[in-house]
């Protein structure tokens, strides 16, 4: 039946023979010779009629069976490293694999191995039937001309290859007859025009099913699907394998494991799922990207936009092997040719960052166990007495009434509206928990975010149609809100708004448990056995089936069943938060969720959620913040010292230190484990805390550019090493080291009782920050000192850094003066930049509410030029430290004038220029001689 409607399909496109004549001539003259200067519209022209020989495909061309036993021949070539599994599932004999028209070799049938069952050579369950090329991309039909080993293999498919931009090609696999399930978010602006200088290439071939990316400037395919055997498209079974033009790749999240990923068959599983991070093990968020990295520095980077259930396998060839269980095939491939420029490209296409608070870059600092009030301000005011800045307090689920959303303890947390205006006052900030499932067995009338949310119909339903029921926090049963109902944004909106002024102004959320996570395992009432629960391939997601630890797939949202839309279910609630705090505040929306998928990083940060405390658990908490980074959210981090298991002091001065540098920094532990603040944690944890916390307020200006530039520009915040030494094979694999921008390398101690570190320091000029000393490196390892309260951290040369005077919170720190320091590079130049405005407010960019000033070095002189000063508070230049000035300093001149406030250290060979309180908004030159 499904050929026949396919044919008929065609058949009803091609009414009449005039019809097509017509309709082949538009093809010919609009098409294949398009009007100059005007760009095809793969999205409107119809294009649905594939042709054979300049007819229309007869019905018994569709008819389809098996793939043939392939011949020896086929078999024989195939190396070790180039063979895509065709046996994904279960135990394969050689009958079972033969049956599929794949070759069989005795090797391991081990998972992770080279595959005992692969494809042959010249493999193919389609065959392209029409392509049509333009200066604008490709057109091209497939027919089903054999079927896959999974049921529904749709027969005719479209492939549109759009040259978007110089340095982006869109691909997109489809059922052009019958639409089907793509994810409505992120949304993807439409191009205008197309390339007419593309970076690449794209090859087909009639003979071949596939594509081919070409770098031109290197000639070299940096994704071949070409031939390459596999291609499936049933309809919850969708699978296409590229050889890569690298073996150096990263991304692929979320997962614990190196940040470099291993390409010896290795799985990584897209899946969201509350899963205590462990090897391995799919995590609670998705982003079906990764980058490349070609020995020489070119990068090219491949994102999937498509949200189900996932099986993304790399294997040594270098190959990449995509499976999922439903939606479409949707490529976006990046050129580069830097990896920034990938990550600024991809983020075009997801969305570019958000810009944080800046108050929300000072340190947090929260506990699920404090328990009370009391308890809250008690462990608060001795950080504080200790000298411990700290910007945010936040509360965990116990602060809830019977851990009930929307709802305070009023007599354990009494008084909270009162403490949270204190904070206030004191220039500090507060931030509580929220989780998208509602107690549903209050009273009618008792409870309002129930009441609301069934009177407003925004609930989730199951497969039948009622309210679906789990377990979350509350005490009995759980409703979910449907976050893809147009309505839930009122109800969200308007909820928040009566907390607020009902009990207490809080600054952000924390949006927990949002895979969505639900213990019973689906519902109460368990879900239907059907192909949505059950599908005919299972992603290898931990727990083995797809509603473990979740609700069901048959689970019903305004948008479609829970089986598509579960990756996106946190991104949904992101964007509705989003919207709903700056609503009700007025203010720029601070929110950190625990699931994320691609593009999630423009509405809402992000933490690596249940970490264990363990030394190894914070060497992985590195990787974690660099492919947050690479997806899009550089507002980032992990529970420092760890959530779960007692953390130790060794472990937690170590922890506090690294921590003070994750762009998200947040101290955060169990109810049932001892508390572990630094001041509880005792004098050893202070002191590092104190030395790592006050470098980092410092650095903040610098750090909420970095910031800005993200917001702007798609920059990452944390990056890799390889990041600013692209063609340093030695920089691919480190993950345990890393950058604030360009400018400050953080080379945190990973191992107990260790007092120096090795640490690799790329070519170039070096200065250490606390001595000013200059480290010149070749490009080698090199061991640096780290006693038990120091990070090492080094100042890499040709970068300006913009600094403030700390204090015990960024409200009493912007009101001091700022600072430079001047790292000049081996020609004694340096630049860099400053993104200043109130912190707050909505939209800068577009209410032209900022400053943005730059700052050069040019060998003795360094000066400032004002790009914009909109923002009306006036910003006073202190003081200005330069490091590498090699030959003592007799003078100093300001705009020309002497300055006696001045010193030169001749062992650091550094020069600190003081008490100059000059206004950055005007134009200065400071020289000395």
């Amino acid at each position: 039946m499904k050929n026949i409607r396919c044919n008929s399909f065609l058949r009803g496109v091609c009414f009449a023979s005039f019809f097509v004549n017509v309709i082949y001539f538009f093809i010919f003259v609009f098409v294949v010779f398009p009007p100059k200067n005007e760009i095809p519209n793969f999205e409107k022209s119809s294009g649905m009629y594939p042709v054979k020989n300049d007819r229309l495909i007869s019905e018994k061309e569709f008819t389809v069976g098996l793939p043939p036993v392939p011949e020896f021949t086929q078999c024989e070539k195939v190396n070790d490293d180039e063979k895509f599994d065709c046996f994904p599932r279960g135990i394969v004999t050689q009958n079972l694999c033969e049956n599929r028209g794949c070759c069989w070799s005795a090797v391991s049938n081990k998972v992770g191995s080279v595959p005992p069952c692969y494809y042959p050579r010249n493999y193919t369950l389609y065959k392209y039937e029409n392509i049509t090329s333009t200066d604008a991309g490709t057109v091209g039909y497939m027919k089903n001309v054999h079927l896959s080993p999974y049921p529904e293999d749709i027969q005719c498919l479209r492939i549109d290859i759009n040259y978007e931009t110089d340095s982006r090609v869109h691909v997109k696999i489809y059922d052009p007859i019958q639409t089907r399930f793509e994810p409505p978010f992120p949304y993807v602006p439409k191009v205008k025009g197309y390339s007419r200088n593309p970076l690449y290439e794209v090859k087909t071939d009639k003979n071949k099913i596939g594509f081919t990316v070409v770098r031109k400037s290197s000639k070299k395919a940096i994704f071949d699907s070409l031939g390459v055997g596999g291609f499936t498209f049933a309809n919850q079974f969708l699978q296409l394998s590229a050889k890569l033009s690298t073996k150096f790749i990263y991304g692929l999240g979320q997962h614990r494991n190196d940040f470099l990923l291993s390409t010896d068959w290795y799985t990584r599983t897209l899946f969201n799922r509350d899963q205590t991070p462990a090897e391995d093990m799919n995590l609670y968020g998705s982003h079906p990207f990764f980058l490349g990295v070609e020995e020489g520095g070119d990068s090219f980077g491949v994102f999937l936009l498509n949200s189900n259930a996932m099986d993304v396998i790399l294997q040594p060839s270098p190959a990449v092997t995509y499976r999922t269980i439903g939606g479409i095939l949707n490529f976006y491939i990046f050129l580069g040719p830097t990896p920034e420029e990938v990550i600024q490209q991809y983020t075009e296409v997801v969305g570019k960052p958000m810009l944080p608070p800046y108050w929300s870059l000072g340190f947090h600092l929260c506990r699920w166990g404090y328990n009370s009030l009391e308890n809250t301000k008690t462990i608060m005011e001795k950080n504080l007495a200790a000298g411990i800045p700290l910007d945010v307090q936040w509360n965990d689920i116990d602060y809830m009434e019977d851990r009930k959303d929307l709802l305070y303890d009023k007599k354990n947390f009494a008084g909270l509206s009162k403490f949270v205006d204190d904070l206030h006052e004191q220039g500090m900030h507060y931030v509580v928990i929220i989780d998208p499932g509602i107690s549903n067995v209050e009273a009618p009338g008792t409870y309002f975010p129930y009441d609301d949310a069934v009177a407003m119909d925004v609930l989730v339903k199951n497969n039948t149609g009622d309210i679906l029921l789990g377990k979350v926090w509350n005490t009995e049963t759980t409703a979910f809100l449907d976050f893809f109902n147009p309505d839930i944004v009122d109800y969200w909106k308007n909820s928040i708004l009566r907390q607020q002024k009902e009990q207490f102004k809080y600054d952000g959320l924390w949006i927990d448990m949002n895979e969505p996570s639900d213990a019973p395992n689906g519902s109460i009432y368990g879900c239907p056995d059907d192909v949505l629960e059950h599908p005919p391939y299972v992603p290898s997601v931990s727990g083995g089936q797809l509603s473990v630890n979740t609700i069901c797939m048959t689970a019903k949202h305004t948008s479609g069943n829970h089986y598509n839309l579960h990756n996106l279910y946190s991104l949904a609630e992101g964007i509705v938060t989003n919207y709903a705090i700056s609503q009700v505040t007025g203010k720029r929306p601070f929110i950190i969720s625990r699931a994320t998928f691609s593009g999630q990083g423009k509405y809402t940060g992000t933490w690596g959620g249940d970490n264990i405390s363990t030394w190894k658990e914070m060497a992985r908490s590195i990787p974690y913040i660099l492919n947050s980074n690479l997806f899009g959210m550089p507002l980032s981090g992990e529970d420092i010292c760890g959530f779960q298991k007692e953390t130790t002091v060794a472990l937690c001065q170590r922890w506090m230190q690294l921590g003070a540098f994750y762009p998200f920094s947040r101290n955060h532990n169990s109810i049932n484990e001892k508390p572990q603040d630094p001041v509880s944690l005792g004098p050893d944890v202070v002191n590092s805390s104190l030395k790592a916390l006050t470098i980092r307020y410092t650095l903040l200006p610098y750090l909420y550019t970095l910031f800005w530039l993200a917001h702007i520009n798609g920059d990452t915040v944390a990056r890799p090493l390889f990041f600013e030494f692209p063609s340093d094979v030695k920089t691919y694999d480190v993950s345990t080291q890393f950058l604030w921008g360009p400018a400050l390398h953080i080379i945190p101690v990973l191992t107990e009782g260790a007092t120096k570190v090795d640490a690799y320091i790329p070519k170039g000029r070096w200065f250490d920050y606390y001595t000013g000393n200059e480290i010149i490196s070749k490009g080698e390892r090199i061991r640096l000192p780290a006693p038990l309260d120091t990070i090492p951290l080094l100042l890499r040369g040709g970068y300006v850094i913009s600094t403030q005077e700390p204090a015990l919170n960024t409200v009493i720190s912007r009101n001091k003066n700022m600072g430079l320091l001047i790292i000049p590079n081996e020609k004694n130049e340096a630049k860099g930049f400053l993104f200043w405005d109130d912190g707050d407010l909505i939209d800068p960019y577009e209410k032209n509410e900022y400053n943005f000033l730059e700052f050069y070095l040019t060998e003795n002189k360094v000066i400032n030029k004002v790009v914009k000063c909109n923002y009306i508070e006036q910003t006073n230049l202190g003081n200005v430290d330069i490091f590498g000035v090699k030959t003592t300093v007799n003078s100093v001149m300001i705009n020309n004038v002497n300055w006696k406030n001045f010193k030169y250290l001749p062992d650091s060979k550094k020069l600190i220029i003081e008490d100059l309180n000059i206004d950055m908004c005007q134009t200065f030159v400071i020289q000395w001689t």
